[in-house]
């Protein structure tokens, strides 16, 4: 059977590919096609490891090729989509291309599999699209109340994927995450920044008052419960993913400055983020009780292995901040 991963050079998406071709052989999967774009954080050495595999194709393309995305899900058996725009901050300065990938992109993914017969859809989305929340957790059925151009596309790419189970009958399942932690997170993103600034003995911009809440997620868990999304999960159905550590900013700054043998005087106070959420807070009881998702990396570490593997492996990393203005 094929499979098609969408967003396999960023992040997450190398990183389920890895995991994935572990279990592709029990899951009966003998095809898997990796699509990417290429854009600034999607990086073809994430997927050095995938690529090996004989298994494994690549195309790069973009999600909104529709001659792209009709022939790649004809005749596939499930899509594993990760493909998005995702820096709150360059929403923010550029919305557009946010709404053009986001919810164009998916929508143009969810007609090709529908036209094209596939079987099941799992499309990864983020616990942002509910807000903010000032106490309790977000159960799969609150509100969408999104405050960054970010959130809200990713709001309307997770309406559309439901759409298309309601009104075509495409097996679609949507996954929302918590904030994810680990190797290769492209270096713009807070916990990764903020390491390879003390590396090069920069200070570390904190936003605000440093209280804004989240909850940490490694990206190993969120992957696996994704994959239990696919093999199990229930079409038309939404499952948060958790992580059961919640921090200020201001909390896991200090823990990284301890791991990085730095002190409170590397903190560089930040005008706050437009729109910036106060707390978010996922309620994954449902994936944990229909699926049989734990989390099972410990936050303290995974986030000292985190760390690490930023000191470990600059050749990464540097180029990328060298390009940033």
């Amino acid at each position: 059977m094929r499979v098609v991963i969408t967003g396999a050079a960023g992040f997450i998406g190398s990183r389920f590919t890895e995991l994935f071709l572990d279990q592709a052989e029990r899951l009966d999967y003998d095809d898997v096609v990796l699509l990417d774009a290429l854009t600034y954080s999607g990086r073809r050495v994430n997927m050095a490891n995938a690529l090996a595999d004989s298994r494994v194709t690549f195309v790069e393309a973009s999600i909104n090729d529709a001659a792209i995305t009709d022939d790649l899900l004809r005749g596939a058996h499930s899509v594993v989509h990760f493909a998005a725009e995702s820096h709150v901050d360059n929403s923010i300065d550029s919305a557009r291309v946010f709404y053009e990938t986001n919810v164009l992109g998916t929508q143009q993914l969810l007609e090709s599999a529908r036209a094209g017969g596939v079987e099941r859809f799992v499309h990864v989305s983020t616990d942002e699209v509910y807000g903010s929340i000032s106490e309790g957790s977000w159960s799969e059925d609150h509100l969408l109340e999104p405050n960054s151009p970010y959130s809200s596309s990713k709001a309307g790419s997770d309406l559309a994927a439901l759409s298309y189970h309601r009104t075509f009958g495409l097996a679609v399942m949507v996954t929302r995450c918590s904030n994810n932690y680990g190797p290769r997170q492209f270096p713009e993103k807070m916990m990764p920044l903020f390491v390879t600034n003390m590396i090069d003995a920069k200070d570390v911009p904190l936003y605000g008052d440093g209280l804004n809440v989240r909850e940490w997620l490694h990206v190993d868990d969120h992957c696996r419960a994704i994959t239990l999304v696919l093999e199990h999960g229930r079409p038309g159905e939404i499952y948060n993913i958790g992580g059961e550590t919640e921090l200020t900013n201001k909390e896991l700054t200090h823990r990284l400055l301890k791991l990085c043998g730095q002190d409170e005087s590397k903190i560089q106070r930040a005008p706050d983020r437009l729109g910036h959420d106060r707390r978010y807070s996922v309620d994954w009881s449902k994936i944990k009780n229909e699926l049989g998702y734990q989390p099972q990396i410990d936050f303290d570490g995974g986030l000292e292995a985190t760390v690490q593997w930023y000191y470990d492996h600059e050749e990464w990393w540097r180029p990328l901040k060298d390009r940033q203005p």
